[in-house]
């Protein structure tokens, strides 16, 4: 036979991987041989291989791919190495043949021409979303393989033994520059789910590796896919319209009221049986593949009750790394932490062992369990109450809508929608194909027994490290549904195939009620004119019935193992991205990424056997499901305890270096080293995340639907808890008789660190679901979305937060939780029992008042105002063990109640806080608390005013006093109604009583400083949004501290407007500090606290920005120490700290010296000089700071941090200068 030598060359191309043009002319190929237009030869085989029909050689392969696994498709050139055969590659390259139009004949002249592109609304494509209905006349034909996008092609050489099996060198679609692996000759995949790498290598393996992209006619239909997916999310629609009626539905009339007629929509008795015939075949098919099983249950556990140990610091955490600084309080004890891995090793153990599930690396669902234990540990007093626990206060019966009518005048329409679409808008969407029409899934429509108010939130979620919005917008009401259609297509959807057995739709305990919501999957088309056409709920319910048929039909088993490859790679395709379901197995329902065929009886031994270590001999004949998977964090390296606390070592290491004064080249190698431990952990194949998982398809059914619904349904569970959250909170306004204007607030108020919103129902069973269902390929965000907002430990985040400026209007904070409006919370509650204590109690001093007041604001009594409020009951918490003690619980209500007061002064101002809180201090019902509370509320005016209550200053003409103080008052520009009122804030208690004030200034200090405080927190809760409590704590003591205060007193001149009994040489500060807070509360009593808010704003507030400058949030003592514990040891033991030590004190008792000396490591650092130790110390560290700096290299990480942060807001406010004067 003559061979004609071919040289393979082709045209540029672009590399989708890597976007690089590579020129085929310059990769050197080995020559290949053709006997005829059905053979293909190499120069080491013998035998010719054959072509499949219709297909030229030039079309393959790739042009930029290699024809081994040894070399790397992403280079110009091969990669030397040893064939198998015994050849050396790549062998001397041979003279370059141009081809010729004679000798090979373009694919133009191969195929015949393409067909015209089809109208919109008809399209057809052979993209993994498939045309619904059978068409004997779509014939798939071959297209020319373009860039990494060809279906994967097998070499079989049929003389060469290798092992004494026949190997197939098999050349996978390729998504990354990872290299295959090949490891023990089973099936392994190196494949990173965030480069989309899809490499596998397995002996004697046929592979499709087309996927979507396999043609170019694929590809230009996924992006005419994703152009009509654009349009029907962004385009405005003008009117929308269903399906036809006929032959499911018939319109009857209802008359609601007696002048009200509406037309509803009623199911045919075609309908009725095709919903029957669904339930019946369908729905309860896994119970009777269950029937014919041996009935399996797991044995009782004995729950062993131990003391509970309360960890602030895990409070709603799972342990994880975080690369931020360390905390000594994250080290828990290691007995703890083995005791607990004991547990969920056993409970994970426990769920393998069971007979019936489908891999031991896919994770199923049961109710009531997680994946590690049971889902809840909580007492049976603590399960009887709590939104945790799936009750909701207010929710009662619902009687059960008509299932045959789609009951129009009981529920109330809105169409799901989330944003950003990111991994959300699937490049295959589900697709129904109707009256030659195609039918894209968009969403779910929400339908509710109630009416959403404009006031509910948007409901916010973090997923893929992407925080989402989930919106619900009002819309028409649709037609061609009944509400048995939505019920039964919840059953099949949520708990059938995606087993989310955990979520429920009902109120508590009340089983024969109706879902408290229906939802409706969107399948739509664009219509001309901008319309729109939803597809009726029958024809869904007929398309899912129609699909579900056997994966591989038992009687065609001999046509599969027939099939030439290019039939296999169709009909492998044709399934790859769908959802398939296994009856009775658990789990149930999994993600097609590849359909293979075994040959020569040889099996993995690993992936493909029973309970009982065998392998059915029928399982042979059919082909396997491949499917790439992730295994739960507890089997993985983040979940491994020993891979925590190697992190955690790092972690400190590492801070530890990065603030030493000089790094060695022994503590960069003890760095390595740990690096590399950590390395060498995560490659461990048992601590891996992603797995390959490898079934039979026996017993596999078709469902038709692909990954897009997974996605979009698993956020209905998070909407659901939300709505119902808020509908609840109603019955919380009713309790207080105020409805809020911003629910968001009332919701963040009742909101608990440890909460987090991701799933609204069992995380495990979402996250295994996700895993076994959802996309494969997804887009991530940073993962420092998580804890950029709610991470405020350490040093340098400290610094970092501190050193940020305010900014210049008001700001939501993106932190989610109620410790900034328990700030607030404080403040307000601190105020209003300040006020009504000052005007009840006229005659009680200072010190009286603020024992008063400190047993009302205590955290005990708080936690009772919150039980009247039955905030408990409404709160959002981790479902866990941190808050199982009442000494918790009491500690977090009475947190929650100080957040709800801050919530209501926002939404509402200080008189509906003051009203609400009034009515809960004394809300009896019996005739002495109506009495208290009467007598709560309507306190007395000041004796000052009662006096005159149209006010006094007709009595300046009179008193002298009086005069000096009205010159003070045009020098402020403040005049007071009842200056009397100043004349007392100005009088100084060794005075005495007199006729003309009625006493000193004492009380009015009491009553200012807590005038300040409430001014203080509401300005820097609404401008420094990025802070969080703790942070706001230091700015208000550097905002209102007696330092502070004493330089605006000095300003206003106040000191020579005060009334002493003897003249004084100098005041101290604490005695100009009182001076201002009596002047802010006479103001308050006066004017009211608009006014005393527009002083702080004058007189306070500018001076903040300096403060920041100059961190005088931070007193010297804590600054030193702060940069002692960055020199802590490598060696993890206790820190050194400084010490502080009288040397001296001098003359006598009321006018001493004291003298203090600071030691850092037995090394005095300086010494500081003060009227009180205290202030000696202080004096010490401020000295020790400024003379020792060269020891402490953080001192000029916080100066560069300031400095940054100052050129950043200057930035910012030029360029609004900029855009102000334009």
């Amino acid at each position: 036979m003559d061979n004609k030598k071919i040289r393979l060359a082709s045209p540029n191309t672009v590399n989708e991987s890597n976007n690089t043009s590579i020129n085929s002319n310059q990769s050197s190929v080995p020559p290949i041989t053709t006997s005829n237009s059905n053979e293909l030869i190499f120069p080491f085989l013998n035998n010719p291989l054959p072509i499949p029909p219709h297909t030229h050689p030039i079309g393959l392969f790739p042009p930029n791919m290699a024809i081994f696994p040894h070399l790397n498709p992403f280079s110009f050139s091969p990669i030397p190495f040893s064939s198998p055969f015994g050849l050396q590659w790549p062998p001397p390259p041979p003279p370059f043949i141009q081809p010729s139009t004679t000798s090979i004949p373009p694919m133009a002249r191969i195929l015949p021409p393409p067909p015209p592109l089809p109208a919109f609304n008809r399209m057809t494509t052979t993209t993994t979303t498939t045309i619904i209905e059978n068409n004997p006349n779509n014939v798939i034909r071959p297209q020319t393989p373009c860039s990494n996008s060809s279906t994967t092609n097998v070499i079989k050489n049929q003389n060469c033994i290798h092992n004494n099996n026949r190997h197939h060198h098999i050349v996978s679609k390729s998504y990354s520059h990872r290299d295959d692996e090949k490891r023990n000759n089973n099936r392994s995949s190196s494949f990173d789910r965030y480069k989309n790498d899809d490499t596998r290598t397995r002996s004697n393996r046929f592979n499709n590796g087309g996927g979507d992209d396999d043609d170019d006619e694929k590809y230009m239909n996924k992006n005419k896919i994703q152009e009509i997916m654009d349009q029907i999310y962004s385009k405005k629609i003008l009117y929308k319209r269903s399906t036809p009626l006929e032959p499911y539905y018939k319109q009857k009339p209802l008359i609601v009221d007696k002048d009200e007629i509406i037309q509803t929509i009623e199911g045919t008795q075609q309908l009725i049986d095709l919903r029957d015939k669904f339930k019946n075949e369908i729905l309860s098919r896994a119970e009777r593949f269950r029937s014919l099983k041996p009935a399996f249950s797991f044995p009782k556990r004995k729950i062993k009750l131990k003391a509970h140990k309360h960890h602030h610091d895990k409070c709603g955490y799972s342990c994880a790394s975080d690369e931020s600084d360390f905390d000594d309080s994250s080290d828990f004890s290691d007995d703890s932490d083995d005791e607990n891995e004991n547990s969920s090793m056993k409970e994970l153990e426990r769920k393998k062992s069971h007979p019936y599930r489908l891999h031991e690396e896919l994770w199923y669902n049961e109710p009531g369990e997680m994946n590690d234990g049971l889902l809840c540990r909580c007492s049976l007093k603590a399960q009887r109450s709590g939104i945790r626990h799936g009750i909701y206060l207010g929710e009662g019966h619902l009687p059960p809508c008509d299932p045959n009518t789609n009951n129009r005048h009981r529920l109330y329409h809105y169409v799901v929608s989330i944003n950003p679409k990111i991994n959300f808008l699937a490049n295959a969407p589900t697709k129904i194909k109707h009256d030659d029409h195609i039918y894209y899934f968009e969403g779910y429509s929400l339908f509710s027994h109630f009416p959403i108010p404009n006031s509910f939130p948007s409901c916010k979620i973090i997923r893929y490290n992407i925080g989402y919005e989930i919106t619900f917008v009002e819309d028409d009401f649709p037609q061609n549904f009944c509400v048995g259609d939505l019920d039964l297509m919840f059953d099949y959807i949520f708990l059938e195939l995606l087993e989310l057995v955990d979520l429920n739709v009902k109120a508590k305990d009340d089983d024969n009620g109706c879902n408290r919501f229906h939802f409706m999957p969107r399948f739509v088309r664009l219509l001309e004119n901008d319309g729109k056409e939803l597809l009726s709920m029958s024809l869904v319910l007929e398309y899912l019935y129609r699909k579900s048929q056997p994966l591989i039909d038992d009687s065609k088993l001999d046509h599969y193992s027939r099939m030439t490859i290019h039939e296999w790679n169709t009909f492998a395709t044709k399934h790859k991205g769908y959802l398939i379901t296994c009856p009775s197995m658990k789990p149930c329902s999994i993600r097609v990424d590849q359909v293979d065929r075994e040959k020569d009886d040889i099996v993995d031994d690993d992936n493909n056997r029973n309970a009982d270590q065998s392998r059915d001999d029928d399982d042979d004949k059919f082909p396997v499901i491949v499917h790439f998977g992730i295994r739960p964090p507890q089997l993985s390296y983040a979940g491994n305890p020993k891979y925590q606390k190697a992190w955690r070592d790092y972690v400190k290491y590492r801070h530890l270096l990065a603030n030493k004064e000089k790094v060695t080249y022994d503590d960069k190698e003890i760095l390595l080293q740990k690096e590399e431990k950590l390395q060498e952990m995560r490659s461990k194949s048992d601590l891996k995340r992603d797995v390959t998982v490898v079934v039979s398809s026996k017993g596999f059914y078709c469902t038709g639907l692909q990954c897009d619904i997974v996605q979009h349904s698993l956020i209905i569970p998070v909407l659901i808890s939300h709505l119902r959250f808020h509908y609840s909170l109603q019955h919380l306004e009713k309790i207080i008789g105020y409805t809020f204007n911003d629910r968001s607030l009332l919701q963040l108020s009742l909101t608990h660190p440890s909460y987090r919103e991701n799933f609204g129902t069992n995380p495990d069973h979402a996250r295994n679901t996700l895993t076994n269902c959802g996309l494969r390929y997804l887009e991530y965000g940073d993962r420092k979305v998580h804890f950029m907002n709610t991470r405020k430990r350490g040093i340098n985040m400290l610094i970092n937060i501190m050193s940020r400026f305010g900014c210049n209007e008001e700001t939501v904070s993106n932190i989610n939780h109620n410790e900034r409006l328990e700030f607030l919370g404080d403040a307000v509650v601190e105020f209003l029992t300040s006020i009504h204590l000052y005007f009840l109690f006229p005659d009680l001093e200072e010190g009286g008042l603020a024992t008063y007041r400190a047993a009302l604001v205590q955290n005990q009594h708080l936690a009772v105002l919150a039980r009247k409020l039955q905030l408990e009951k409404f709160m959002l918490y981790a479902h866990g063990s941190d808050l199982c003690h009442d000494l918790e619980l009491r500690h977090a209500m009475a947190n929650c109640f100080e957040a709800f007061m801050g919530a209501l002064f926002l939404d509402g101002g200080i008189d509906v806080a003051d009203r609400v809180f009034s009515s809960t201090l004394f809300d009896g019902d019996d005739e002495q608390s109506g009495l208290l509370h009467k007598i709560w509320v309507n306190y007395p005016r000041h004796p000052i005013q009662i006096q005159y209550p149209n006010g006094d200053r007709h009595l300046i003409d009179k008193v002298n006093r009086l005069q000096e103080l009205a010159k003070f008052e045009q020098m402020t520009g403040i005049e007071f109604q009842h200056i009397r009122l100043l004349a007392r804030a100005f009088t100084h208690r060794s005075v005495g009583y007199n006729n003309l004030t009625l006493g000193s200034n004492q009380r009015m200090e009491f009553l200012g400083d807590t005038v300040l405080q409430l001014i203080a927190s509401e300005y820097l809760y609404k401008y420094f949004p990025d802070h969080h409590e703790g942070h706001l704590s230091l700015l208000r003591s550097s905002l209102v501290n007696n330092k502070t205060q004493s330089v605006v007193c000095d300003d206003l001149g106040i000191i020579d407007m005060t009334q002493y009994n003897s003249i004084k040489s100098e005041l101290k500060t604490k005695d100009r500090a009182d001076l201002l807070e009596a002047f802010i509360g006479a103001l308050y009593v006066d004017k009211g606290i608009d006014y005393c808010r527009t002083f702080c704003e004058v007189c306070f507030f500018p001076r903040l920005e300096q403060f920041i400058m100059n961190q005088d949030w931070n007193d010297p003592k804590s600054k030193l120490q702060q940069c002692c514990l960055t020199l802590r040891s490598a060696d993890c033991g206790e820190p050194d700290i400084p010490t502080y030590k009288v040397i001296d004190s001098k003359g006598p008792t009321n006018t001493r010296i004291y003298e203090v000396a600071v030691y850092f490591r037995d090394d005095r650092l300086a010494t500081g000089k003060g009227h009180s130790i205290q202030e000696a110390e202080m004096n010490a560290a401020t000295n020790a700071l400024r003379l020792s700096k060269e020891l402490f290299p953080h001192l000029m990480l916080q100066k560069r941090v300031i400095q940054r942060n100052i050129i950043k807001t200057t930035t910012i406010k030029d360029s609004r200068d900029g855009e102000t004067s334009s």
